[in-house]
This record gives C-alpha cells, sequence and structure tokens, in this order.
C-alpha cells in the first residue's frame, strides 16, 4: 500500500491520516489539506492520504478496485464481513500510527479520519489502536465487525476517553443514516465518547458545512493536545 503526503509548513508537531472510500484514492481528498494550505490552517500538521489496494469486490461481481475490504453485502449491516481484510487494513493504519510516533509525534497528536470504507477503517482502527490518539473522526460510515467489537479491543483501551467524530447525510442511499445512528449507539453504550452530527438533504458525500465541522473538530483536538509537540 502506499500513501500521499503533505508536509507540515512550519515544525511537524502533529498527523492527521485520512482513508478514502471505495473506489477512490488518496488523491479524491488531497484538496482537503489543500484548502486548509491556502487558508494558513493547521501549518503543523502533516496529512496523510493512504491509498487502499486494489482487490475483487464481491458486489461489484468480482471486479477489482481500490478497498480496504471487499464488501459481499450492502443491505445489511448483519451480513458476514471480510474480517481478513479488515484486519489487514486495520494493521496497515496501525504501521502508518506507529511510523509517525517512531518520527518524534506523539500519538496524542495523531488524529486517524475517513470517508466510507476509509471511515469505517478509520473508526475500527483508531478504537482498536494500542496507544492513545488525539482524534478518531469518520464519515458516512458505519462500525466493523461490531458483534465481537471488545474482541479487538487492547487491554489498557487507551482511546476510551477519545472524542469520536461522526458526520452523516441524512438523505444517504448508500450507507444509510441508520447505520451511522447504531454506530454512534453502540460506541456509546461501550463508554465512548461519540458526537454524531446529521446533515440535511446530504446523500453519500461530504458538503461544506460537514467539512468545516471537521476542521472544528481537528481544532479542538490539537488545541486540548497543545502541550504534547513533537521533539
Amino acid at each position: 500500500m502506499s500513501a500521499l503526503t503533505i508536509p507540515a509548513v512550519t515544525k511537524h508537531t502533529a498527523t492527521v491520516i485520512m482513508a478514502h472510500g471505495l473506489g477512490d484514492s488518496g488523491a479524491g481528498w488531497i484538496s482537503l489539506a489543500e484548502n486548509w494550505r491556502r487558508r494558513q490552517k493547521f501549518q503543523e500538521v502533516k496529512f496523510i492520504f493512504p491509498n487502499a489496494p486494489v482487490i475483487p469486490i464481491t458486489v461489484n461481481m468480482g471486479m477489482t478496485m481500490p478497498g480496504w475490504y471487499d464488501i459481499t453485502n450492502f443491505g445489511d449491516l448483519q451480513a458476514e464481513q471480510d474480517e481478513v481484510g479488515i484486519l489487514r487494513s486495520r494493521d496497515y493504519f496501525h504501521k502508518l500510527i506507529k511510523t509517525e510516533i517512531d518520527g518524534g509525534i506523539p500519538s496524542s497528536r495523531i488524529i486517524i479520519g475517513g470517508f466510507s470504507q476509509g471511515g469505517a477503517m478509520s473508526i475500527f482502527s483508531g478504537v482498536t489502536a494500542p496507544t492513545k490518539l488525539g482524534g478518531i473522526f469518520g464519515l458516512s460510515c458505519y462500525l466493523l465487525l461490531h458483534s465481537k467489537l471488545k474482541d479487538f479491543i487492547p487491554k489498557e483501551n487507551p482511546n476510551k476517553e477519545t472524542p469520536i467524530f461522526m458526520g452523516h447525510g441524512d438523505s444517504d442511499p448508500l450507507v444509510r443514516p441508520e447505520w451511522g445512528r447504531m454506530t454512534a449507539e453502540i460506541l456509546k453504550k461501550e463508554g465512548w465518547n461519540v458526537d454524531l452530527k446529521m446533515y440535511p438533504g446530504l446523500q453519500h458525500s461530504a458538503d461544506p458545512d460537514e467539512i468545516d465541522d471537521v476542521e472544528s473538530y481537528i481544532k479542538a483536538r490539537l488545541a486540548e493536545n497543545a502541550d504534547k509537540q513533537a521533539l
């Protein structure tokens, strides 16, 4: 797997990892960082936009496309999930996080997020991460392997107190709004602090209001961990 990187403008003290959705690529979200760069936001942040491997997707008649895991059924959240693929991608995201930590970035200054499949991977990888993260966010997504989530949570549960932001269009025909609500409810029931925001009329995409909320979330998370700077 590869990734596109937008380096920090000033001293690198934080990292944001943003994962794309099914059939997309890291380049599909790079405009997010470019927009913030133009507005001189998050100058201290390195942005990483990973590229998913090209794999056969069952619901796409087995045709190959970039995907973090296979999808066998789009309409049923209870359907069997590609655990092998999910865990492979989780390990990749955890490796990205470890590389940043090894490079001197405190884990509490690392934020992971994503859209659709990437959002699902970000939430799963975030809550199962072995180190405390600065933030976890997922847009238009759902909880992976929810029936056995506890099996993958580290014993210390270092991200139990990490605030999670979720954004979802209330008119999403692909990843149903109730899946987002169910994800938030499951995580809250298990003790996580989840802020789920629904966007009226939004389908399976992101809109400016949602991106503004992501910006506010990242700003708040970095501000809260501002005392933990890179070495």
